[in-house]
């Protein structure tokens, strides 16, 4: 969000508390079920080199569902039927996620202009058709909680009922519900899509890091059904999948979350000295060096080693296994303190229940190159994870279809 005092504290109360469990309910079935078609599709295929294009459409239907009450069918990349329809809801946001530079660049009015290139009127007609689904499902809900019947869990659904209750002055308008909205939709997106696509092609470079996560899955799932499987009795239990989404946050953050110090000097303690911060000045966390910190993290702290979030007690039941609480400051993927991400569970509940999803009835490994060794191809992928990713907007793989990946059943 980019206000501050009072506005922000209104924006944060009401936006915070669309976030709630039944929200997460609603992101854990969807990413589920997702997860499990995306694993069949990929299953269904020789080899892969479509991970990245695929996880990004996972991440987008989740949005879909749990941000506008909206479902799609996964489709894989190939699945897809040419050409675009722009009056299409999840059409429309995806070409407006995958141009947001273009959009902040030159403004909505700019991009209206009828001399634009093709690409940006594209944009252009993306933006009015997102705009005009916002609108339809705003006024939805304004009339079912004015007759008594909103009962949607949607974040819009949420945000629309919370303004509602309040009087003006309190309440979000209709254009700061819709800006809100954007912005859930634009943190939660390629974000989510990069940290699978890394998770999954590290994975690929470690079997028995895979034996490891489907032992858990086993002792918690069992042979049930995905369809059976409860938010509420399950999500907590899956620790070792969680410790693959924090292992993979901390070494590949997809972006550092800027601070400002607002209208007023901040001070800062470090080593003995104090230094003073002027306002209103933008500060960026050094996310790399905290995350990789041999001090925090040991000395392997540059190795992808999900195990080291697992504490266990002498008993070694599965079920007594705790995840590791970083101290204050040690571990930023959300950023932290007040204006932590409100968007951090739904993030977690996402990915966690996609890894299960994916690995409890499945195993990846790299596809062999003529004449090449599994070991060979998994220290190759392995190379290109850490030689070939970089900063475009988020931190990313640069060209992961160039590893296709092979899914096999367990």
């Amino acid at each position: 969000m980019l206000t501050d005092g009072q506005q922000w504290q209104k924006h944060r109360k009401i936006t915070a508390g669309a976030f709630t469990d039944k929200n997460n309910e609603l992101v854990w079935s969807e990413s589920i079920q997702q997860g499990h078609d995306m694993a069949l599709y990929w299953g269904h295929k020789d080899s892969v080199r479509s991970v990245a294009r695929d996880t990004r459409t996972l991440s987008l239907n989740v949005l879909a569902s749990a941000g506008f009450g909206r479902s799609y069918q996964f489709q894989g990349d190939e699945e897809r039927p040419p050409g675009t329809d722009l009056q299409d809801y999840k059409q429309s946001l995806q070409i407006i996620l995958e141009n947001c530079v273009l959009l902040f660049a030159l403004g909505t009015k700019t991009i209206a202009k009828t001399w634009m290139p093709n690409k940006v009127s594209k944009l252009h007609q993306a933006v009015v058709s997102f705009k005009a689904y916002m609108t339809e499902v705003y006024e939805n809900e304004k009339a079912a909680l004015a007759e008594g019947r909103s009962t949607a869990t949607n974040l819009m659904s949420a945000l629309v009922r919370a303004s509602q209750t309040h009087d003006d002055a309190e309440g979000l308008s209709e254009t700061e519900i819709y800006g809100n909205m954007f912005v859930f939709n634009f943190a939660g997106h390629d974000t989510s899509t990069h940290t699978l696509t890394f998770a999954i092609y590290l994975l690929s470079t470690q079997p028995l890091t895979q034996d490891w996560l489907h032992e858990e899955l086993q002792h918690v799932f069992g042979g049930r059904s995905v369809d059976d499987w409860s938010y509420t009795q399950d999500f907590s239990r899956l620790k070792r999948c969680l410790a693959v989404v924090f292992e993979t946050l901390r070494l590949y953050t997809p972006s550092p979350i800027a601070k400002s110090t607002g209208q007023r000097p901040t001070m800062l303690k470090n080593g003995g000295k104090t230094y003073i911060i002027p306002e209103n000045t933008l500060v960026i966390p050094n996310h790399i060096a905290v995350h990789s910190h041999p001090k925090y993290w040991g000395k392997d702290s540059m190795e992808w080693r999900p195990s080291r979030w697992i504490e266990q007690d002498a008993s070694t039941s599965l079920d007594k296994e705790t995840v590791f609480i970083p101290r204050k400051g040690q571990f930023i993927p959300w950023s932290d303190g007040l204006r932590v991400c409100p968007g951090k569970k739904f993030a977690q509940v996402e990915l966690v229940a996609v890894v299960a999803a994916l690995f409890r009835d499945w195993r990846v490994e790299p596809a062999l190159r003529e004449g090449e060794l599994l070991n060979q191809a998994q220290g190759r992928v392995l190379k290109q994870v850490k030689e070939d990713t970089g900063q475009v907007l988020l931190l990313q793989m640069l060209h992961p279809e160039n590893a296709p990946l092979v899914w096999k059943r367990r």
